[in-house]
């Protein structure tokens, strides 16, 4: 037997164990991974900066989201587990309906490394909140984080309850072949597709928690410079690196040249305000390994080559996993950065006159996991919250919707994933959701009028429903 196999089954060994655990037993677990975590700040701090050259602060803010996502569970689990009482039907008259929401078992949890203490916790809080236990996969690419998650949990948790596996491709497709209960993934569609063809050898529920190509529509009506500004913000931070990134804009044509302008100026005023340059800049951070480097800086030379201008940006540093943040426009369907995610600090630049271009646009790419509309016109706002469809929207303002209200589901749809994650929804997800139908047996409730043979009085009860 593998060592992974077996710390699967002793995982397994704690079902019933932690099913029957109490609301106030498992919000102490999850306050005591809190103080693990938080323990373990300034390391986290240097991990993070190794691997993408992130500056504390934007750590601190992934740590938010932790605290966030365990206060939230902590405080609101004891309401969850209890018992939802439903309305009779005509048919269930006299008993007592209810649903009851009983862990599924054990979870995995397969992080990716652009957040990759959030990415490996939050999912496990919904997990352990709903009663079951956590093998966490953590990302190869981020190996000092995987190592300081893998000593939180270690210390936090008994191993029955939770685990975390570090390694590569074949840790992960050995964990796949396991028959776990539910599978939580972050990553890419590709594997994305490897992860669902895996839960189906074993009728694993699953969340998918995806990317794809997120569009900003800029309205003639949006405050340009507010729009500029935030999206600077959101195209530059964590490198690009986030799956909620706005990935390319669509703005009205007689908007287009100011906003190229006050763009460019915004990315330098936020991550050059020292005047060092970009690349000394501590605000910028870096790409997670050469091969992902390789792969930004390549559809940045196919779009130029293929006609699109630099507005600005463009350089590189494969030796220091350094991409300049760019903004790219006259772009056109066959570049290859409009039919793939780019997944680093590079924003791309369309116009359009009527707004079915904006439609049209957009169906041609995967669904994706977020969606931006900046105006001032509530009429433009509805017209593309009713005729889009994202996991997420966000109106006059981007990358606000994760991680920042535990009441607000997380997700994608279609391609860009499936289920949800953050506070009820999240312990939703992890939970079977079972029917239970409570029969009094006292004579007057206890009707038996619906058993062969059938009385003519039931008949006509039934006819009579029909009409």
């Amino acid at each position: 037997m593998s060592d992974i196999k077996a710390q699967f089954e002793t995982l397994q060994s704690s079902k019933l164990k932690l099913r029957n655990s109490s609301a106030a037993e498992r919000a102490a677990k999850l306050r005591t991974i809190w103080e693990a975590t938080k323990a373990r700040k300034e390391d986290l701090f240097v991990a993070t900066n190794k691997e993408r050259g992130t500056h504390d602060l934007d750590v601190a803010a992934e740590l938010m989201m932790v605290k966030g996502e365990i206060e939230f569970a902590a405080k609101n689990v004891a309401g969850w587990m209890k018992p939802e009482k439903v309305r009779n039907s005509m048919a269930t008259m006299g008993k007592r309906c209810e649903i009851r929401r009983q862990s599924k078992g054990t979870v995995l949890n397969i992080a990716a490394y652009n957040a990759p203490t959030a990415e490996s916790i939050v999912p496990a809080v919904a997990a352990i909140a709903a009663g079951n236990s956590i093998a966490i996969k953590t990302s190869e690419y981020a190996p000092y984080s995987a190592q300081i998650v893998q000593e939180i949990f270690n210390e936090a948790l008994p191993q029955d309850e939770a685990q975390v596996f570090q390694g590569a491709a074949d840790v992960a497709q050995e964990l796949l072949a396991l028959p776990f209960d539910h599978i939580y993934y972050t990553g890419g569609m590709t594997v994305g597709k490897i992860v669902m063809k895996a839960a189906a050898d074993n009728f694993a529920s699953v969340t998918l928690e995806m990317g794809g190509k997120s569009p900003v529509i800029i309205d003639k009506t949006a405050d340009i410079a507010n729009a500029a500004k935030k999206l600077a913000w959101g195209r530059v931070m964590n490198a690009g690196q986030v799956c909620i990134g706005p990935e390319y804009v669509l703005i009205h044509e007689s908007r287009k040249d100011e906003f190229l302008r006050l763009i460019e100026e915004q990315i330098n005023a936020q991550y050059d305000s020292e005047g060092t340059g970009l690349q000394n800049s501590k605000y910028v951070p870096r790409i997670i390994n050469e091969r992902h480097h390789a792969r930004i800086k390549g559809l940045i030379d196919d779009a130029t080559a293929k006609g699109a201008t630099l507005v600005c940006g463009g350089g590189s540093d494969a030796a220091d996993r350094y991409i300049e943040p760019t903004v790219l426009t006259n772009m056109t369907e066959d570049m290859q950065i409009m039919q793939e995610e780019v997944f680093g600090p590079v924003l791309s630049v369309l116009t359009f006159s009527d707004r079915k271009e904006v439609l049209q646009s957009i169906e041609r790419r995967p669904t994706p996991l977020a969606l931006y509309i900046y105006s001032k016109d509530d009429a433009f706002i509805e017209y593309f919250l009713k005729n889009t469809s994202s996991g997420s929207a966000v109106v006059n303002s981007n990358c606000i919707q994760s991680g920042t209200n535990p009441r607000l589901p997380f997700g994608g749809v279609g391609t860009s994933g499936m289920g949800r994650v953050g506070g009820y929804e999240g312990f939703r997800s992890m939970s079977n959701e079972r029917s239970v139908v409570h029969q009094p047996l006292d004579r007057f409730r206890d009707i038996l009028i619906n058993l062969p043979p059938y009385s003519k009085r039931y008949n006509n009860l039934i006819m009579k429903a029909l009409k």
